[in-house]
């Protein structure tokens, strides 16, 4: 085998199992007596190490060794979990992960002597308190008999062995596996091994975990043999019932209807390099270009049969197109749950304590915006620990619980996601700010108070900062910064609330997808303008005596609600005409809303999202650019620059 082919399956594999691996540790930390995560912890490291194991990764191998080792005395009673067992574990998965990454990448081992000479001395220490012993009967192991067949041709056929016995251990106590657990890992098999378990799990939840692991064939459960002087002691051993499904392989296990006689249904998952979506996803904005210029082609031509042959086509290219934006989809747990550990690690840095609390963990983003948003939540995040959250003797003085409360959510609004940091620390301090902005001589020295956009602004401003001094974490003035750059690149946009002494609160609003957007599409004088429908609520079409004039600005009377109007002939520096009638496009942001003159409105379309550099010097009122169906190119306007 050359192990070189299946480096980013076992990359990507142990990736899963380190982040089981920082969760189950935050959770031993606030519960050090619960057996659950001890349990999970043993199986992650368990695995990893079978996995490098088959590998040849002898690295990694020695460190997970050493950390099962060290979580068997834990998982009996022998070590005790304080702080210093946490903290030792913490460092031997962050030595784990560093290991694996230069493994895998080829890049130098990290120094592994200091922390594995911790983890033996820990070990050696908790050897005096002896092994359980193991139930038995005449020398074999009783319990739960899983019988399981991989597929001809597994790849790794011992790891994938080790994760269904780990995926079945789950549900019980793991007594034995046959072949033993070193032939088992070292593939001295052929495809079918047994796992034996102590375990109450039905049958069907068995085979359900066995086929979780993947590249399952075939599973046979044999529950254990009844105790002499039972009712059903004379039942001959051949006679006991055996629950066997065969198929295909599925992460999930559907229980047939006895009355319909259905088969279970299999659903298959595969991984798929995202390279390859990403050129999927290119392909279909091609394709959605090229139906456009059909399109008008054939409102030139009106030809009945074309016009139905071309409705056709564009359907199955809208659900081609559907179908591709959906399976980009993914989670934002698969971000979220590493952050638990970082927010961990900071407040222990600062000595603080907090509560932190993810809500929305199902909500869907791009992978592609999903990977980009990373960075800027890690900012964010620490930010509220280290300037936003107090530290427990300063939380007491104001009348606060001594734990601050860290929220990170995400929900849906409309076409948006929207992705929301809140804490309920002391706020940001307006006067410090407004102070330091003035020293710079960024705001007039009248000004008095800022508002929640000015504030905004302000500390948005890049090296603007009112730490005086250095941290590991802030100080440098590059937080929120960062942040609202990279949203702004991603075509999202970030807003700030805070109240002194209550918390602050920022929200940054992203498209689900960056590919493909709905738009509406204007007409200023010779040139096409996209505007995303993310934020239009309406457009309207009205008479020059509808508009007013209030302080020096044009404003709008709309049911009750006064609106500013901007003309965007002038923001792109065309001349301004006085018509008697003009469209109104209304964006609508949060609690933000500006009408938009323009000359014509030409409907909404699909429209393809295409890299856009500004010429030096050039307006910053746009986010991308993309092609129309006549082929002539339109900028999509950043409507954040225009509220």
């Amino acid at each position: 085998m050359d192990p070189s082919r299946y480096a980013a399956l076992f990359l990507t594999e142990s990736q899963e199992h380190l982040s089981a691996i920082n969760t189950s540790l935050l959770e031993l930390e606030r519960s050090p007596g619960a057996e659950a995560p001890v349990a999970e912890l043993f199986r992650a490291m368990h695995t990893i190490k079978g996995m490098a194991a088959t590998m040849g990764y002898q690295a990694v191998t020695e460190i997970a060794h050493e950390a099962e080792s060290m979580l068997e005395g834990v998982r009996r009673g022998a070590i005790r979990t304080d702080a210093t067992v946490a903290d030792l574990l913490f460092a031997s998965a962050d030595l784990l992960e560093r290991t694996i990454e230069a493994t895998t990448g080829g890049l130098v081992l990290p120094d592994s002597r200091e922390v594995l000479e911790r983890m033996r001395t820990m070990t050696r220490a908790a050897r005096a308190t002896p092994p359980r012993a193991m139930a038995s009967v005449r020398g074999a192991p009783v319990g739960t008999r899983v019988q399981v067949t991989l597929e001809p041709e597994t790849p790794l056929k011992g790891v994938r062995a080790w994760m269904v016995a780990q995926k079945l251990a789950a549900l019980g106590r793991l007594i034995a596996t046959e072949p033993p657990e070193g032939a088992l890992q070292s593939e001295q098999f052929e495809r079918v091994f047994t796992v034996v378990l102590d375990t109450g799990a039905a049958p069907e939840v068995l085979i359900a975990a066995a086929r979780s692991g993947g590249h399952v064939e075939d599973v046979d459960v044999t529950p254990p043999a009844r105790p002499a002087g039972s009712d059903d002691a004379a039942v001959p051993r051949g006679s006991q019932p055996v629950h066997r499904v065969s198929g295909a392989v599925t992460a999930e296990f559907a229980v047939a209807d006895a009355t319909a006689g259905s088969a279970p249904r299999a659903q298959r998952h595969i991984r798929i390099d995202l390279r390859r979506l990403d050129a999927l996803t290119n392909l279909i904005g091609e394709l959605v270009i090229a139906r456009g210029r059909l399109q008008a082609i054939a409102a030139e031509r009106r030809d009945a049969v074309l016009d139905d042959a071309l409705s056709h086509a564009s359907r199955l290219v809208s659900d081609l197109q559907d179908e591709i934006m959906t399976s980009r989809l993914v989670p934002v747990w698969q971000v979220f749950d590493r952050f638990p550990r970082l927010v961990r690690d900071a407040a222990r840095s600062l000595g603080k304590d907090v509560e932190f609390v993810i809500e929305g963990k199902d909500i869907e983003l791009d992978r592609s915006m999903l990977d980009e948003i990373g960075e800027p939540m890690v900012h964010l995040l620490r930010n509220a620990v280290d300037h936003g959250l107090e530290t427990p003797a300063e939380r007491r003085s104001a009348g606060k619980p001594p734990a601050g409360r860290l929220r990170l959510a995400a929900l849906r609004d409309r076409s948006s996601v929207l992705i929301r940091v809140s804490d309920d620390g002391r706020g940001i301090d307006r006067a410090r700010v407004l102070a330091k902005a003035q020293r710079l001589g960024f705001v007039d020295a009248a000004v008095e108070e800022l508002s929640d956009e000015e504030l905004f602004r302000m500390i948005a401003r890049p090296g603007f900062s009112t730490n005086d001094a250095v941290t590991d974490l802030s100080g440098r003035g590059v937080g929120i910064d960062a942040v609202a750059t990279r949203v702004r690149q991603l075509g999202g946009t970030l807003e700030l609330r805070s109240e002194e002494g209550r918390g602050t609160t920022v929200t940054a609003r992203l498209p689900a997808t960056l590919a493909i957007i709905r738009a509406v599409l204007a007409r200023v004088g010779t040139e096409t303008y996209a505007v995303p429908m993310t934020h239009v609520s309406e457009t309207l079409e009205l008479s020059g005596e509808v508009r007013e004039t209030v302080k020096g600005r044009e404003v709008l009377s709309l049911r009750d609600d006064v609106l500013p109007l901007v003309h965007l002939r002038e923001l792109v520096r065309l001349p301004c005409l006085r018509e008697r009638v003009a469209h109104v496009i209304v964006l609508e942001m949060a609690d933000r809303r500006t009408g938009v003159l323009v000359d014509r409105l030409l409907g909404q379309q699909d429209i393809v999202v295409k890299p856009f550099d500004a010429v030096t010097d050039g307006l910053a009122l746009f986010s991308g650019a993309t092609i129309l169906g006549d082929g002539a190119p339109a900028l999509i306007l950043d409507v954040n620059s225009l509220l």
